[in-house]
């Protein structure tokens, strides 16, 4: 669309829940009079009906288009903004409904260790981290095992291979390679 990407304006890790977010703050203040706002889909800019009509009267205001997903929003129109409205409503029952089975999910998976979501007693019972690990994995030995689920024979093959200064074999099965001696017969 020939858009420079210094004008890009992505928020990494932020949901749209929040209209407070650094990169919608950016693409907003960058918008001037006869600009045109290009969004993926309607629920990369508010995924709620307000929010939603908030920023569009906002970019309306300052003389700003809005397009959608390669469409483009006409807020003078009735019909345009009957769509625009139709098109918030089911952005935000689609997030509603994300959430809703994202805590269905959590509420019946069993925790784990490891993930954010697990309880602080199983915080406990984690394994150590990898920088406690170092110096049981350059001298392996019984208590190794207990920082990785990588088998001791597996750490001698890497040190071994370290020592010599070789790559790690292909993926796959090793094809092992017989001799065939002459058998006396």
């Amino acid at each position: 669309m020939g858009v420079d990407p210094k004008r890009i304006y992505i928020d990494h890790g932020m949901t749209g829940t929040n209209r407070d977010r650094p990169g919608l703050r950016q693409a907003l203040a960058a918008c001037r009079s006869g600009d045109t706002l290009f969004v993926t889909k309607l629920d990369r800019i508010a995924r709620s009906v307000p929010d939603a009509r908030d920023i569009v009267d906002e970019l309306t205001a300052g003389g700003v288009r809005l397009n959608i997903g390669g469409s483009l929003h006409d807020p003078t129109d009735p019909i345009g903004r009957l769509l625009f409205t139709t098109l918030s409503m089911i952005a935000e029952i689609e997030a509603d409904l994300t959430r809703a089975r994202t805590r269905e999910g959590m509420a019946v998976a069993p925790p784990r260790a490891g993930c954010a979501a697990s309880s602080p007693s199983s915080a406990r019972n984690r394994r150590p981290t990898s920088s406690s690990c170092t110096a049981a994995a350059s001298t392996p030995s019984a208590n190794s095992k207990s920082c990785s689920p990588v088998t001791r024979s597996t750490i001698y093959r890497a040190l071994a291979r370290a020592e010599a200064h070789t790559p790690p074999p292909a993926k796959g099965k090793p094809k092992q390679v017989r001799s065939r001696s002459a058998s006396p017969s």
